[in-house]
């Protein structure tokens, strides 16, 4: 037996089966001819700045769907199943209209111009407004074409862990990154806009 394979079977189950997850997934809306939606965040999806779902991420392009925190992965993927499929149909559009669809890759195709891209709008409130300058410094500091990349965030804890132990986590994968990010953040084709 490895000392992984010692370590693992050391973990007691009730503290594997007290794993709480919730998911974040990223998705640009685009036209059907792959080119990025420049419309405002649709009101058939509510409110970007306090939908507890169905929110934008940096653009106003830019779908971000987000579910609960669930003990269960089925329970978990299930809710994030039924946003997507809620999301999609407000999307699709009426009779006669294309509608508009979500990018399936991480890497964006058919962008404009960087000063193009619109940035996520939340409204006039403090927070709103707060939160679209928080956009207009990531546009200025990494440009906005960079901010489109999407992807899926898998957000998890566990029960009774102190911050030493999550620290120690961090560590670990940091150590092992490079053949993480490899393995999983590699993104086989790039759109040449």
């Amino acid at each position: 037996m490895s000392k992984l394979q010692q370590r693992l079977g050391a973990i007691p189950l009730a503290r594997l089966k007290g794993i709480r997850r919730g998911i974040e997934k990223e998705s640009l809306r685009s036209q059907p001819d792959g080119k990025l939606a420049l419309t405002p965040h649709p009101a058939a999806l509510g409110s970007a700045l306090t939908h507890p779902h169905i929110t934008t991420d940096f653009s106003e392009s830019q779908l971000e769907l987000i579910t609960g925190v669930h003990a269960d992965v089925e329970a978990c993927l299930a809710e994030l199943t039924e946003v997507h499929q809620f999301a999609y149909r407000a999307l699709h559009g009426t009779a006669g209209e294309p509608g508009e669809m979500m990018w399936v890759s991480s890497m964006p195709c058919g962008l404009p111009s960087d000063e193009n891209i619109p940035l996520g709008r939340y409204g006039t409130s403090n927070v709103g407004r707060a939160k679209s300058v928080y956009r207009m410094g990531l546009a200025h500091r990494y440009g906005r074409r960079m901010q489109t990349i999407s992807g899926i965030h898998y957000n998890w804890s566990l029960p009774e862990v102190k911050s030493d132990e999550y620290f120690a986590l961090i560590r670990n994968f940091r150590r092992h990154a490079f053949l993480l990010l490899y393995l999983f953040g590699a993104s086989p084709a790039v759109c040449a806009s």
